[in-house]
């Protein structure tokens, strides 16, 4: 595509939430090998599946004996409606009054999730509490798992491309807990159970501030008869897990070279990447990941860091890596590169340079 010849957006500040109730590892297994301790025929096998991810808790949208009692897709959806609306609230309004930007400035609101359903969508009723003007542009982006955090960044920064002396949000609630299958024992629910967590975080973009970083280009990789590898069944039961072993073949074998393009048609390497945004999907896949680019065990710390103390939060997890990058002293003319994998397989990378 063209590239206008307005200046870049920027990226000016990213905010997080967790929901109030947080669990260790082994409080949460715990209360699996309750659940499933009638029906489950490999205990040993639960406990090794969460051992394996290395995450020391999850912060969870219900209190963890909520999870115990039996509930439909309807209940869980409306907990979903709740908690992720006061959720939203919440992260919006510290971004705003972290970067010193009123409401009534933002012209976009992307918002992007894949673990709840709402018509009207969270930024509609998010209009009802926060003063945003009337007219704001919202995009609600549905479908993308984790991949939404990052795309969700690259077409905000597409339509202020496009708009250059506007304020942009980006949004992302991710309330992984709410679909959990009590009575799914397949390996992918299993490893499910042990990964996913529950967060929210919102993204501010906009015209150039001192010191932060602008989007230089964007692209979008997808991996043809890939739909196998991730996503979700949905039927009346609600959200049921799939998740392929394939998933870390696909991030060294294929997402990997397209990586390696990308940076290649910029004239750069992986060593010329300062700061490495990327979305952690699980150990395996961030260990596949860094031998597919060659990168030394630094490189990948932060993102290792986060799947460590709230697990994976689908789309929300690289924002949050990046609220962490955002903290750093990186200097002008630093590279970073933002990218996640999501279903199809498909991936979305973001180049940014401060």
């Amino acid at each position: 595509m063209p590239k206008s010849s307005n200046p870049p957006p920027a990226l000016l500040g990213c905010a997080t939430a967790l929901p109030p109730h947080y669990y260790s590892q082994e409080d949460l297994l715990l209360g699996l090998e309750q659940l499933w301790q009638e029906q489950h025929y490999n205990g040993q096998r639960l406990r090794q599946f969460h051992q394996a991810m290395g995450i020391e808790g999850r912060h969870l949208s219900l209190p963890r004996e909520d999870y115990l009692k039996t509930s439909d897709f309807t209940q869980r959806n409306q907990a979903f409606g709740k908690v992720s609306l006061d959720l939203a609230e919440q992260v919006v309004t510290d971004l705003l009054q972290q970067t010193q930007v009123g409401a009534e400035q933002i012209d976009f609101l992307v918002y992007t999730s894949v673990t709840g359903l709402s018509v009207p969508s969270l930024d509609a009723k998010l209009m009802n509490r926060l003063p945003f003007r009337s007219d704001l542009r919202r995009l609600p982006l549905f479908g993308l798992g984790c991949l939404g955090g990052a795309a969700g960044t690259a077409r905000l920064a597409d339509l202020l491309q496009a708009n250059p002396q506007s304020y942009g949000i980006l949004l992302s609630v991710e309330l992984c807990s709410l679909t959990l299958q009590p009575q799914d024992l397949s390996a992918a629910n299993l490893v499910a159970s042990g990964l996913f967590g529950d967060g929210a975080a919102a993204l501010l973009m906009g015209p150039t501030r001192p010191t932060a970083p602008v989007v230089v280009d964007t692209r979008s990789v997808f991996f043809p008869e890939s739909e196998h590898v991730m996503g979700w069944d949905i039927g009346s039961h609600g959200f049921s897990i799939v998740l392929s072993p394939q998933v870390p073949h696909y991030a060294q074998n294929h997402l990997g070279p397209a990586l390696m393009k990308f940076l290649e048609d910029h004239q750069l390497a992986p060593g010329d990447i300062r700061a490495w945004v990327a979305h952690p999907g699980g150990p395996k896949v961030v260990d596949a990941l860094q031998e597919a680019l060659g990168l030394p065990a630094a490189s990948l710390q932060t993102t290792r860091e986060s799947l460590q103390k709230v697990g994976n939060l689908s789309s929300a997890s690289v924002l949050f890596i990046l609220a962490e990058h955002l903290k750093k002293a990186y200097k002008p003319g630093d590279y970073g590169l933002m990218l996640a994998m999501g279903p199809a397989f498909c991936s979305e990378l973001v180049l940014l340079r401060w």
